[in-house]
């Protein structure tokens, strides 16, 4: 399956970077690292608030259900917001949108810092999930637009920085907040200050290459990937990818929120010492996510998404039952197979849905916030009632999810 087979020149949208001049061309290298930096800016931002969740869970006398809340308030604010941002912007990109997102995330980072009620932690969770509404749709469009046909690849290096700032989320946390307490959150705002600069040079070279679309562009219409297909089976298949996205993300809400209180609670192990397991564990993640795209590229989709959701199940079933050790290496080939999919369906969904890129990454990204947050919602009031052992228990069968990949069709190049 050949990714350029989408390429599609939409009448009503002429600066559409679905088109073809958005291959027409190499990658935009520097760009695309660009993005993957502030990606990693952006993410490295957010990541802060899970990963002193002890700290505050001790600072504010939390139960695991109000843990799970503040989570849901940030990944269903952006959820929410997400499609809606993504949809407006097909018809009217918004090139210095993303340096207003990371804007957003720095309001929220600052008021995380100074917070001294619940309801102030709810409010920073919820700018920090604005900041994710409006970066993630038009900086996975500029990708794409960046891609010079290599959407896979454009795809995985835009998503390994934000899988690079999530993992060292947690590490800094472990050595710069917990020794210092909630006050020292503060000094990240140097990261998201840095976000904000490069997302306004990309966001100038956005401008300068939407202006050219605009000016060469003709109204043509090309065949498409999914041009082939009924109405009726695009939603349905755009259902079952999207039944995969809670598969993995509902899965991952127990590591990202609640995997430190399981080796805590589970094997005694120290909370510094634990935020290192996370990061090894989002390090896989990374590389995953790394290894997906281009993966896609040179075998197809399809292939990709049935391997990474299914293939991870062996690895969970047995997390639940084994050691330290084994636990802490079982985490690797999970955090990898489980990360390819997310590059390799949202380039397949925008195969699917040509000219739509921001409805797409909107959509695709804000359910993936929301199934993680109302993951960590309802695992957190799980853990209340019976243990967080059983978490893990009960998450291990959700890669079965991954069966219905089956019923994807195989998009023509």
């Amino acid at each position: 399956m050949a990714a350029p087979a989408d390429q599609i020149t939409d009448p009503a949208n002429p600066v559409n970077p679905a088109g073809p001049l958005a291959a027409a061309s190499a990658p935009a290298l520097v760009i695309l690292g660009a993005l993957s930096l502030s990606h990693l800016l952006n993410d490295l931002v957010q990541s802060l608030l899970p990963a002193i969740y002890p700290l505050l869970k001790s600072s504010f006398h939390l139960d695991f259900g109000q843990i799970g809340l503040i989570t849901f308030v940030f990944q269903v604010t952006a959820s929410v917001l997400q499609p809606v941002v993504g949809l407006y912007t097909d018809r009217r990109p918004m090139p210095f949108s993303l340096a207003i997102g990371m804007a957003s995330s720095l309001v929220g980072l600052v008021l995380l810092s100074l917070a001294g009620r619940y309801g102030m932690l709810l409010l920073a969770a919820g700018l920090v999930g604005l900041g994710s509404a409006v970066f993630h749709p038009e900086a996975s469009r500029v990708a794409r637009l960046a891609s010079g046909g290599r959407y896979g690849l454009a795809q995985s290096v835009f998503q390994v920085g934000g899988n690079a700032g999530t993992a060292f989320g947690p590490l800094l946390a472990a050595f710069v907040v917990m020794p210092h307490g909630q006050a020292s959150v503060a000094w990240f705002s140097l990261a998201a200050l840095a976000g904000i600069g490069v997302l306004s040079l990309v966001g100038r070279w956005y401008r300068a290459r939407l202006a050219g679309l605009a000016s060469r562009a003709t109204p043509r219409r090309a065949p498409s990937a999914g041009a082939s297909l009924p109405r009726s089976r695009v939603i349905a298949t755009v259902a079952i990818l999207l039944a995969l996205i809670f598969s993995k993300y509902f899965y991952m809400a127990s590591f990202s929120s609640y995997y430190t209180f399981y080796l805590i609670h589970r094997f005694g192990v120290p909370v510094a010492q634990a935020q290192i397991y996370l990061f090894l564990f989002l390090g896989a993640v990374a590389a995953g996510t790394l290894l997906g795209g281009p993966i896609g590229d040179r075998f197809g989709r399809k292939p990709v998404i049935w391997g990474s959701i299914l293939g991870v199940l062996p690895f969970t079933l047995a997390l639940p039952h084994v050691d330290l050790l084994w636990t802490v290496i079982l985490t690797v080939p999970i955090g990898m197979i489980l990360a390819s999919a997310m590059p390799a369906i949202l380039v397949y969904a925008q195969d699917l849905l040509p000219g739509r890129i921001g409805l797409v990454g909107g959509l695709f990204f804000g359910f993936a916030f929301g199934m993680g947050g109302l993951g960590a919602a309802l695992l957190g009031e799980l853990a209340d009632r019976t243990g967080i052992e059983c978490v893990y228990g009960l998450c291990a069968y959700l890669p079965l999810i991954g069966l219905s990949a089956a019923f994807l069709p195989r998009l023509r190049s």
